[in-house]
């Protein structure tokens, strides 16, 4: 829906702007507000004046409406300012009705959307400010609207008629930052965007471009929200930095691989747009662009703001473009001086100011926006029917065809089995005797055909983790169905309030890639080489990361189900049994661990069982929560149960023996200076599920002391170095220009320093987690641990070249031992994101050392991605526990926090912290 706030501005424009006929005299030039042009060198105006005078222009043009669309992490305004035609506003609901009919695209004939075509207005979305440190991104932001709202050349009158423009800053919170810190040195040639001393987005600094699948930031819900489920624009414009050295920017079409997944239409779309940005780019002598094989972007990956969109049927554009205020060089490239297909026009040498890189960012959202204009009714048609075609495809059976099973198909074709003769290529063309027969029994058969839905059932034990998931589809636009009442399919009776997900819907990419495997290509250049690496990550199969438990349909089914309504699934209605001497709370619930902080906070007594329990005629396993019952123990469950959707069982049993007896635990988080994003996203996820914590920096550690201050220290990825000497540290060049509350987050974990002070932390009884690289502390501090990645080479040992082993951000499968305490609700095989992360070997002495493995990989562990030589991961481990004196030591190999998204992962992290603020004793 439309805010309130946007409809009394469309009111506004319509009374005051058509009525008294505004034009670029009566407008406020950004020379005039600023004082400068945008992109003047030395010059960078924050988000507090870029809100200011959008205002202006909002109240000065009837071109122009602004809204917000939500608030940001820091609580500011997130602003959208939308560009049109005056004519235009007087049915921009109409409009909007008429872009979301096509691109959801179910009841809509192939007349009606071509009449709906012809009648709408293109819908173009052009952002910017995103990475705050790539400041161009905002600042083109302004002088692009500017030009919109004051140009009455033809092309601009056409542009507006047709095109209806919705400007959004990504991150206001990071423009604020970035400029206040640019613009506080007075003298303007010692000014830097460099050296910022916190994360330019509260949490996660540069992945909040990873975020657009799971939705878990507020920028992100809100841009999320307007691109699909309110405006659904055809078109979608991603502005970043840098370009590639010796050019000026990265412009579409992208290189291979694209996502099977995707509408065909999709990428032919970006190559159709990207062309024209590159043919206005050369009419206008602009040069130094280059597209494809000029860098590594690709339409594999989901999960960007720009990517998102594809397994939306949007076209979704990158540029990648130079320039800062501090005027820069185009250093000399000798290769970037010879044209090539995919760089037709190098530009020469030169001192290159930021005022050019605007002008060209203005460039490329002309040629989107006169494609977008001239191409109106094709864009808004074809919206439609790559929408239809996914409906289609959902309604009917289907094949997708993906890089290992068609392997699997021409190793069965070579083979000389009955598939196609004596080592038959695959093929039929000219020579090869593969046959139709063979398609059909190799390619077509009915078990690989695509899923006609997925059933998530409601009696799995983390439901509330699936209904979290459920969430993050809503928010992305994908229609979701719930039973009202129990129902079957093939045999098996699902309760009410599970959720279904039909692949019958416009969307229907994202639902396979959210539920289904990713499989990557070998993306290797020759054989022998080294696997050409993706953009991000290979694998992320969001179902798979949240262990969510589902059921893959193949025939078309239906039941007693109901459309969610909204952008949150219906939790399920917590419950309180009757009053008893105590509780029982599942510790399979992520949500659990929510409940047993709020228990802590307020005094109550929460035990961990360390052996199971029978009462109520069931047993419940160790690790349950039991929780001493008080007088106002039923009243605080009730409100936990009623937040949560938690149910809790009474019990009058009072387990025998010691117990894990739970008190809040002091924990410390490391991070350091300019914040790193593994400790802000586990920040996240620890205040989602209210574990207090503490940032703790180098110089605290190295001091010493710190079993006085904590019982648990947190390392995430990245933290502590892999081999001697320091790590990456804190700073901006000259720490003399840090700000004075900022100097005690400066300097960098060392082995010499550090490490002696971690060691003496566990052996006076503290808890060190360590995640992903930071499990290096384990060698450092003399543990009988190894790579597991190695090989023997004449005699000795060496990694494993890349050439041999290589697995990027994929979901791999793990098989882990339950009777260790920090398993407790962890199944037997968990799903972990695996991103180059450390393999271990344990020494054959490692019982001396009191080291335990507690989680390791089986023969093929891959899920979802890519693993280049994964034979060998089988038998690495993954997960280990090493007693150091009357502490611990974790070790955990998967980075189980990863952008929020492993919620099968976060119980490693959540029961880590519960254990080191436990202490043994009897149930009262």
């Amino acid at each position: 829906m439309l805010s309130i706030r946007f409809r009394a501005a469309v009111a506004a424009a319509l009374l005051f702007g058509g009525a008294l006929g505004l034009n670029a005299q009566s407008l406020t030039s950004p020379v005039q507000q600023f004082g400068h042009e945008i992109g003047a060198d030395y010059q960078l105006p924050n988000y507090t004046a870029f809100t200011a005078y959008f205002e202006k222009l909002a109240n000065e043009s009837d071109r122009m409406v602004l809204d917000t669309i939500g608030r940001t992490a820091e609580g500011r305004p997130q602003l959208m300012a939308i560009v049109t035609s005056p004519q235009n506003f007087a049915k921009l609901d109409r409009y909007r009705e008429i872009a979301q009919r096509l691109a959801k695209a179910e009841g809509v004939t192939e007349a009606q959307a071509r009449a709906l075509a012809a009648e709408g207005k293109a819908v173009v979305w052009i952002d910017g400010g995103l990475h705050a440190s790539e400041v161009l991104g905002a600042q083109q932001l302004i002088e692009t609207t500017w030009q919109l709202v004051s140009r009455t050349d033809p092309e601009t009158m056409r542009i507006l008629d047709d095109v209806i423009v919705l400007i959004v800053h990504a991150n206001p919170d990071g423009m604020e930052l970035l400029s206040n810190w640019y613009m506080r040195n007075p003298d303007p040639l010692k000014r830097s965007t460099s050296g910022v001393p916190v994360l330019y987005q509260k949490y996660v600094g540069h992945d909040n471009n990873r975020d657009f699948f799971a939705s878990t930031q507020p920028e992100t819900e809100n841009m999320n929200r307007v691109m699909y489920t309110e405006w659904f624009p055809q078109i979608m414009y991603n502005h970043h930095q840098t370009g590639p050295a010796g050019t000026v920017m990265f412009s579409p079409p992208f290189r291979d691989p694209f996502n099977y997944n995707l509408d065909p239409m999709v990428p032919v779309g970006i190559d159709l747009v990207g062309a024209a940005m590159h043919d206005r780019f050369l009419q206008e002598g602009k040069p130094g662009v280059t597209w494809r094989s000029g860098a590594t972007y690709s339409a594999w990956w989901n999960g960007g703001l720009r990517t998102t969109a594809y397994f939306h049927n949007m076209i979704g554009l990158l540029t990648e473009t130079i320039g800062n205020p501090t005027p820069m060089e185009i250093p000399f490239v000798p290769a970037k001086q010879l044209p090539s297909g995919d760089y037709p026009a190098p530009i020469a040498p030169q001192t290159w100011h930021f005022r050019q890189s605007i002008d060209y960012s203005v460039t490329a959202n002309w040629a989107v926006l006169d494609i977008a204009s001239r191409r109106r009714e094709t864009f808004l048609y074809n919206i439609w029917r790559m929408g239809m075609n996914a409906i289609e495809r959902g309604n009917t059976d289907s094949w997708t065809a993906h890089p290992r099973h068609i392997a699997a198909v021409e190793e069965a074709l070579r083979s000389g089995g009955p598939a196609g003769g004596n080592n038959s290529p695959a093929g039929g063309g000219r020579g090869g005797r593969a046959t139709k027969a063979d398609y059909e029994r190799l390619v077509r058969a009915p078990e690989l055909r695509d899923p006609r839905g997925y059933i998530i059932t409601a009696d799995q034990p983390d439901f509330l983790t699936a209904t979290k998931f459920i969430d993050a589809l809503l928010e992305t636009g994908i229609d979701v169905q719930r039973a009202t009442k129990s129902f079957s399919v093939n045999g098996r009776t699902y309760p009410a309030g599970s959720f279904v997900v039909k692949t019958a819907q416009a969307f229907a990419p994202h639902v396979y890639d959210m539920f289904e495997p990713q499989d990557h290509p070998d993306d290797i250049p020759y054989p022998g080489a080294a696997p050409t690496p993706p953009y991000d990550n290979a694998g992320w199969t969001l179902a798979y990361q949240m262990g969510v438990q589902f059921d893959r349909i193949l025939e078309g089914f239906d039941g007693p189900f109901e459309t969610v309504k909204g952008l949150r699934a219906p939790r399920p209605e917590g419950r309180v049994a009757k009053s008893a001497r105590a509780y029982l709370l599942s510790h399979e619930a992520n949500d659990a661990f929510k409940a047993v902080n709020a228990l802590l906070a307020k005094g109550q007594q929460v035990f961990w069982l360390k052996q199971p329990l029978t009462t109520n005629g069931r047993t419940y396993p160790a690790g349950t929560f039991y929780i001493h019952a008080t007088k106002d123990t039923r009243s605080q469950l009730e409100s936990i149960a009623r937040e949560t959707g938690l149910t809790f069982d009474a019990t009058s049993a009072r387990p025998s023996g010691e117990q894990y007896r739970l008190q809040p635990a002091r924990v410390a988080l490391f991070d350091r200076y300019g914040g790193t994003m593994p400790s802000g996203w586990t920040r996240y996820v620890l205040e989602q599920f209210d574990f207090p914590y503490q940032l703790v920096f180098p110089k605290e550690l190295d001091a010493g002391n710190l079993n006085a201050k904590y019982d648990v220290i947190i390392f995430p990825d990245g933290s502590i170095p892999a081999s001697t000497g320091s790590g990456r540290g804190g700073g901006a060049g000259n720490n003399d220009n840090i700000p004075a509350e900022y100097q005690d987050r400066l300097g960098s974990v060392s082995v010499e320093n550090t490490v002696p002070q971690l060691k003496a932390f566990m052996e006076n009884g503290g808890t060190v987690i360590t995640v992903g690289s930071s499990t290096a502390l384990a060698q450092h501090i003399g543990l009988p641990v190894t790579s597991a990645l190695v090989e023997t080479v004449d005699g000795a040992e060496r990694a494993v070249p890349r050439s041999k082993f290589y697995v990027p951000g994929s979901v791999l499968r793990m098989e882990v031992d339950q009777t260790a305490p920090v398993m407790a609700g962890v199944p037997k095989n968990v799903d972990v994101f695996f991103d180059s992360s450390p393999v271990f070997r344990l020494g054959t002495n490692a019982s001396d050392f009191r080291l335990r493995s507690l989680g390791w990989f089986n023969e093929n562990p891959l899920r979802s991605g890519w693993a280049w030589g994964q034979q060998y991961l089988t038998g690495g481990v993954q997960i280990a526990e090493a007693d150091v004196g009357s502490g611990s030591l974790f070790l955990f190999a998967p980075e189980v926090t990863f952008r929020a998204q492993p919620h099968g992962t976060f119980k490693l992290l959540f029961n880590g912290i519960q254990l080191a603020g436990a202490e043994s004793a009897k149930v009262p």
